[in-house]
């Protein structure tokens, strides 16, 4: 080595350094971690918590949730629904992600083809029309506030002539396409439009509209919102419990059965404090084919 050049000699270094760093960390600690990985007590979280049914047959994992809809994407109704999903067309933990939308995002983009723009719904249209679904699968009281009757935003563009203290000169349903009758009539004395596709409304003043929902809707919160992650597996017992007579119809089973069957999966708060109460959809799901199997109606 001493009679090679300088430059040869820390290129042959190099190599070595790279060979065995290599071995280390790209051989040895993969197969130590995989070995460890494969303990007692450890190896059912690291093959991926995965759930078989009463014939062997994987069916899933309890830490990633998964729709239980089909071919065409409507709820089985034998079975309870999980939360809505941002990750790809649903779950799919190869495109984990969340929509990015804030509390302030409220205004949809209309569809116009014209000048080739695609429709974009605002992250209070998402709820809005999410709770309408929910509202006539479950057959509840779907409003919530700041929520149209037909699944939209209830929100108004308000122009003013003068700041926002001057005038009212004009106000414009935002999020509902001309010929669709505005949620309001009137607003402040003054007639409220549809709006027109590609029509700039940026002028005017973004005016959310409580409306006369209950402050307290009956489609709670986690039936019309993603989870950050897109995969969260669990709902809100009072979600579960809002499905539990559509469950007991569709199984033919009363519905204290269920109910009881929803307090039995539901899990507390770890530690006592964190998180909240919640209940996992595929095992309940489970649960129910295990004691209530569906017959589908001849």
């Amino acid at each position: 080595m001493s009679s090679l050049p300088s430059w040869l000699r820390q290129h042959v270094a190099a190599l070595r350094a790279l060979i065995v760093l290599t071995v280390i960390v790209g051989v040895a600690y993969p197969l130590v971690i995989t070995g460890v990985a494969q303990l007692p007590g450890l190896k059912d979280k690291a093959n991926g918590s995965l759930v078989k049914a009463a014939n062997g047959t994987v069916v899933g994992s309890s830490e990633i949730g998964q729709l239980f809809t089909d071919a065409d994407g409507n709820p089985l109704v034998q079975y309870f629904q999980s939360r809505p999903s941002a990750a790809g067309d649903g779950y799919d933990p190869t495109a984990t992600s969340a929509s990015n939308l804030g509390p302030e995002n409220t205004v949809d983009t209309l569809a116009d083809p014209a000048h080739g723009v695609e429709a974009k719904q605002s992250l209070l249209t998402l709820v809005c029309s999410r709770s309408l679904a929910v509202a006539q699968l479950e057959h509840v009281d779907g409003r919530r506030p700041f929520c149209t009757s037909d699944g939209v935003g209830a929100v108004l563009g308000v122009f003013r002539n003068g700041g926002a203290k001057g005038p009212i000169t004009r106000v414009v349903s935002l999020n509902q396409a001309c010929p669709t009758r505005p949620f309001l009539r009137v607003y402040q004395g003054v007639r409220v439009e549809c709006a027109t596709p590609g029509e700039d409304y940026s002028a005017g003043f973004v005016t959310p509209i409580q409306g006369d929902a209950p402050t307290d809707p009956v489609v709670p919160a986690d039936a019309v919102t993603a989870s950050g992650s897109g995969l969260d597996p669990d709902i809100s017992p009072a979600y579960a419990h809002l499905q539990a007579a559509r469950i007991a119809g569709a199984r033919h089973v009363p519905v204290a059965q269920i109910q009881s069957l929803i307090d039995a999966h539901t899990d507390g708060r770890d530690l006592g404090f964190m998180g909240e109460p919640r209940v996992n959809v595929l095992d309940l799901n489970l649960a129910l084919n295990r004691q209530y199997p569906y017959r589908a109606a001849a």
